[in-house]
């Protein structure tokens, strides 16, 4: 069903998968904190997932951004967890839009104040094979022989480049002199870092909801990430999975129209939870971390990959430092996508056409760290107006004497 057919789609109730593989692979033995909305104060609140349940945290912690702000939100959050709000296989079963009773908690996205980040080419490997892809038109030879003649003249393999090093600007130099130099390149291999602002604070859409994609588009694709949590002083605390949903035809128009190909009605998904960092999972483990993606369409279409993470080309703690520090504050925190190597090039209807979503698609992101995102992808216009912003949280937590 294409983005601009206006027929409902089918009020499913079992696309979203089961609790158990939205939780990582080791279940709830990690520190997961996540966001529901409790009809029972009408606002949402923080909370811990355990073993014995979803704990509201809201009586110590009114928002996700102030406890990762305590010296140890991990050890915070087990320590401020209040009143049993129901079990996880519970809410995560309410919370897609078909299945969801208004009088019972659903789940959020698991972050509230902080500011909605990106960063884009992170992975110049991949970004460099699809150049090289792109001048042989597909020919495994030519490819080849092209690679070998990159690392002839640069002296460096290209898993290894380190974006404004020595060797990038050799690759540079290379680049420019084949006619292959372009601005993604810049970012992808030069000393500064392309980092976007994704939508506005509060935005975000969770796991088992619709993902908006604009109607208009006729080239897009999601984009698996996984997203650091930072705290207001700019420490890493924590990790999330989200789809930078993306819209290629407008960004290939004009990078100066990313914000039009990136910031629409639900077009930024985080979740299912955040894991804090505590004795078992650190950024070590996010630097290891294998994601991957799933699509199925309502037209038989499937379509799967991986992201590796050590195949970033620049490390975490360099994007957050040119994220925040000295030169820019984000007093609530931010959240920070950190990029993808996955770029769909399957063809799903016509040859040389490539990928592009449908109405109905279901994109599910999965890592054994931090569980499954899934989302069923909708045109922008139809998706779920965002209407509680910043006021409306400030009014609520007023209401319930949280401030």
């Amino acid at each position: 069903m294409s983005l601009t057919d206006t027929t409902p789609l089918a009020p499913r109730t079992d696309w979203a998968g089961d609790a158990a593989a939205a939780l990582p692979a080791d279940g709830t033995a990690g520190t997961l904190v996540g966001r529901v909305w409790n009809p029972a104060v009408n606002g949402p609140s923080p909370v811990l997932v355990t073993a014995e349940g979803v704990l509201d945290l809201s009586a110590t912690f009114p928002t996700v951004s102030a406890l990762a702000d305590e010296a140890d939100p991990a050890a915070a959050a087990r320590a401020a967890a209040g009143a049993r709000l129901g079990s996880f296989e519970e809410v995560y079963a309410n919370t897609a839009p078909a299945a969801r009773d208004r009088d019972r908690p659903w789940l959020l996205a698991p972050v509230d104040l902080q500011t909605l980040k990106a960063a884009g080419v992170t992975f110049a490997v991949s970004m460099i094979e699809r150049v090289i892809e792109e001048r042989v038109r597909g020919d495994v030879e030519a490819a080849a022989r092209m690679r070998a003649g990159i690392l002839e003249q640069i002296g460096a393999d290209l898993h290894e480049i380190v974006p404004g090093s020595a060797a990038a600007v050799a690759l540079k130099e290379y680049l420019v002199g084949e006619g292959l130099w372009s601005q993604y390149l810049e970012v992808g291999i030069g000393p500064d870092a392309e980092i976007f602002t994704k939508g506005p604070t509060l935005s975000a859409v969770g796991t088992a909801d619709q993902v908006g994609v604009l109607s208009t588009s006729l080239w897009n694709n999601p984009e698996p990430e996984v997203a650091l949590i930072v705290d207001r002083a700019g420490r890493i605390v924590g990790a999330t999975l989200g789809n930078d949903v993306n819209l290629r035809d407008v960004e290939g128009r004009s990078a100066l129209l990313l914000p039009k190909a990136k910031d629409n009605n639900a077009s930024c998904a985080l979740g299912p939870l955040v894991r804090l960092f505590d004795e078992g999972f650190d950024l070590d483990a996010v630097r290891r971390m294998s994601v991957t993606l799933e699509i199925d369409g309502e037209d038989g279409f499937h379509l799967d990959g991986t992201s590796e993470m050590s195949q970033i080309s620049r490390d975490p703690l360099d994007l957050v430092a040119q994220l925040e520090g000295p030169q820019h504050r984000y007093p609530d925190g931010a959240v920070l996508m950190l990029g993808t190597m996955f770029a769909p090039i399957v063809d799903r209807d016509d040859v040389d056409r490539g990928f592009t979503h449908k109405r109905g698609d279901i994109v599910r992101i999965s890592s054994g760290e931090l569980g499954s995102l899934v989302n069923q992808v909708e045109a922008s216009e139809r998706c779920e107006p965002w209407e509680f912003g910043i006021g409306s949280l400030m009014r609520n937590l007023a209401s319930r004497a949280l401030l």
